[in-house]
């Protein structure tokens, strides 16, 4: 029936049904064959085409994100994780906290795993429909000073403001500037109770006066990120330093086994794969 698949392609095109377009040729010859109502035709092609526009929307927001994407949960090892913090990312995860413009601190020391830990909880709350942003505390401090030179900070405050989380990462890296300090802080200010903060330091509270500078900034900036917060304390030996010495082991297990271990194909194969 062309007159009518014509007529068809055009309503949808002007509905912009564009998986619906596409695919409804398919869904109703499925429809035929299996003597499907016209109720159940019509519900499988819009639940085809409801889950083809979420798959877009994550796709979008990924990219939009900044975020490293090898960073999930899929590659996180949540057994290393204290018990404490294990359970309370098991929380989380059900986005919630993003709701109530809750922030998420994740202290530790250097390689103990807070920035893939948040990294991981942005992705799956995107998968959730979230929208997040992920940017290093050093390139968005410049960024802020830039827009601030050019009078366009509030514009970007603004933009910020569209993400239900902002993942700060690695503050207290950056030994701010009173200038710097100045746009971190009306960035902090700006987003009080109004968006979520989730963000990775490896200084203690007691240590953020180096950041800040300013006894009074630093107390008003801890003061507005504490306020509806859930705190990570990942008291933890370095991830990268644990698996370089477990690829020391292995390589000096692997060379003394192979010298001493008897010629054999199948002792050859096990060595290797160890």
């Amino acid at each position: 029936m062309p007159v009518v698949d014509e007529s068809l392609n055009r309503c949808l095109k002007e509905l912009l049904l564009p998986t619906v377009r596409r695919s409804y040729g398919e869904h109703a010859a499925s429809a035929r064959r299996e003597s499907l109502s016209y109720e159940q035709f019509l519900l499988e092609l819009m639940e085809h085409e409801r889950e083809t526009r979420r798959q877009n929307r994550i796709q979008r927001l990924l990219r939009e994100s900044k975020l490293p994407l090898e960073k999930s949960l899929q590659t996180f090892d949540r057994q290393r994780l204290p018990q404490r913090v294990d359970a309370t990312l098991s929380v989380l995860l059900d986005g919630s906290f993003l709701d109530r413009t809750e922030n998420v601190l994740a202290f530790g020391n250097p390689g103990s795993g807070k920035t893939h830990l948040l990294c991981a909880l942005g992705q799956h709350l995107i998968h959730r429909g979230r929208r997040v942003l992920f940017r290093p505390c050093s390139l968005l401090v410049q960024e802020l000073l830039v827009a601030k030179r050019d009078f366009t900070l509030p514009q970007v405050l603004k933009r910020l403001s569209r993400y239900e989380a902002l993942i700060l990462d690695d503050l207290g890296y950056v030994q701010q500037s009173r200038e710097e300090m100045e746009v971190l802080f009306t960035l902090l200010a700006d987003r009080y109770e109004r968006g979520s903060v989730m963000l990775t330091s490896n200084l203690p509270f007691s240590q953020w006066e180096q950041i800040f500078k300013d006894p009074m900034t630093t107390a008003a900036a801890i003061d507005r990120l504490v306020h509806h917060s859930l705190i990570l304390e990942l008291n933890l030996s370095s991830y990268r330093l644990e698996e370089a010495g477990q690829s020391t082991d292995d390589e000096g297990r692997e060379t003394t086994t192979t010298d001493t271990a008897p010629a054999s194909g199948a002792e050859t194969a096990s060595v290797s794969d160890r």
